[in-house]
């Protein structure tokens, strides 16, 4: 207690507390900081800046200054220099073994046996043009020219718990870097699954390498000649869309056939799966592209890139080539090694979007795009900082399944809960406390763990 006026004591500073004492709580109970080595406080609070108020590396210690982080991780404080080295640091680290030992350490503390792993790539850019993993192309936002890089994610597919990820060069194929990936997989040692994954990815070695694993798959499959020549006696929408046909998949409707097949000695089954919405909408988005170009052409001017095809030499409309292009349309496919009925086999490939909300939290919240690093270890570094930025938010949200708040709007909640350290100017003594708690972060800190309402000064 402060034994003097209230007139004596100064308020020496303010930091912000809250958002840090939970994610550093998370990472505690996951043993991380034991696991990154020698730079593992530096390490931390680029984690922790990349789930808050990541900007750039010469903005860190700035940012650091303004929060108790020099209190939880006992660190006096960060230079632009410690933090390269630790990046440096970590690039060092044997990744696949270590994501290996992080993933079973959150098995342990969460008690996980994961039954499902959802697999997906996505690319980022990066500034500059001299860092070798970075080769030009088209985003997945459409934007051509940029240097791209590709990051492989796998995540579990009840919690959406980060297994392993890993960096590829910008011009491998999505199928190329399942193969990298799957003898990963295979070290984790898990029990019988499903790996789940889209039609980019599918091969026939990567279905055979799973089937090694004794994992089965659920896969896209991309509709090319072959396939559609094996569902052209099932693809007529009127013959399909009756209702014992009819399946929902959330909003969606589905019309259905399933039948047996085999893609390259591993057995299985196709799922046709039709969805007239869909048809109707790529179609009638295509008819208007097609008579604005019927018109440009009749004023000689030039016209979208691939409409070319739909129209002869003096431009007028070739109605087959029209017609075999929209036979499809509306359609996808899916196959599955294990023996589903069809609304479990859709209900779990078409609600797969856990992987993608992973890489909006990576490429958003995380601050991993564009990545403003050129050396390639560097690059590396940056990526591994945002996937274990991704882990605590994953873990963060699992903890918080059964409120209204989701690992982001939870951070910001607590962003108001700072430490206030006082001085008692007269006698120079000095003391902190935490400001007083909302109900709202009471519930946050309650739902997380109890421990964390005996906040220390």
């Amino acid at each position: 207690m402060l034994s003097t006026s209230i007139s004596d004591v100064e308020v020496e500073q303010v930091k912000l507390y809250g958002p840090l004492l939970v994610l550093h709580h998370l990472a505690g109970e996951i043993q991380l900081a034991e696991l990154l080595g020698a730079y593992s406080q530096e390490i931390l609070s680029l984690v922790y800046a990349h789930c808050l108020d990541y900007r750039s590396l010469n903005y860190m210690p700035s940012w650091f200054a303004r929060t108790d982080l020099n209190f939880l991780l006992n660190l006096d404080g960060v230079t632009e220099k410690r933090l390269v080295g630790a990046l440096d640091c970590l690039e060092a680290l044997d990744a696949e073994t270590w994501q290996r030992q992080l993933f079973e350490s959150v098995c342990r503390q969460y008690r996980l046996r994961p039954s499902g792993v959802i697999y997906d790539v996505t690319n980022t850019y990066l500034y500059g043009r001299h860092c070798p993993l970075a080769k030009p192309g088209k985003d997945k936002e459409e934007v051509k020219g940029r240097p791209l890089l590709q990051i492989g994610l796998g995540v579990t597919q009840e919690e959406g718990f980060p297994l392993f990820h890993k960096v590829f060069d910008g011009n491998v194929h999505d199928a190329r870097t399942l193969q990298d990936l799957i003898t990963l997989f295979g070290s984790y040692h898990l029990g019988r699954g499903l790996f789940i994954y889209d039609r980019g990815i599918v091969s026939g070695r990567n279905l055979k390498d799973i089937k090694r694993l004794h994992w089965d798959t659920l896969c896209g499959v991309p509709l090319n000649p072959a396939l559609k020549k094996f569902w052209r006696p099932w693809a007529n929408p009127q013959q399909l869309m009756q209702l014992p046909n009819r399946q929902q998949v959330g909003h969606t409707v589905f019309y259905t056939s399933r039948r047996p097949y085999q893609f390259d000695s591993v057995r299985g089954h196709l799922v046709l799966c039709f969805n007239e919405r869909l048809r109707r909408d790529v179609r009638e988005s295509r008819r208007d592209e097609i008579l604005y170009a019927q018109k440009l052409l009749a004023e000689n001017k030039s016209i979208k890139s691939g409409l070319q095809r739909f129209f002869d030499a003096r431009g007028h409309l070739l109605p087959a080539q029209l017609a075999q292009v929209e036979e499809f349309d509306g359609y996808s496919c899916i196959f599955c090694t294990r023996s589903l009925p069809q609304d479990k086999m859709l209900s779990l490939y078409f609600n797969k979007d856990i992987v993608e909300k992973a890489f909006r939290s990576l490429k958003g919240i995380t601050q991993l795009r564009p990545v403003r690093h050129w050396l390639a270890e560097r690059v590396h570094a940056h990526i591994f900082i945002c996937y274990l930025a991704y882990l605590l938010l994953s873990l963060l949200q699992y903890r918080l399944r059964n409120t209204e708040f989701t690992a982001q709007s939870a951070l910001l909640e607590l962003a108001t809960m700072y430490k206030v350290y006082l001085r008692d100017s007269q006698h120079r003594f000095k003391l902190s406390r935490v400001v007083a708690l909302t109900k709202k972060q009471e519930t946050i800190l309650k739902t997380i763990d109890r421990s964390l309402l005996k906040v220390q000064n």
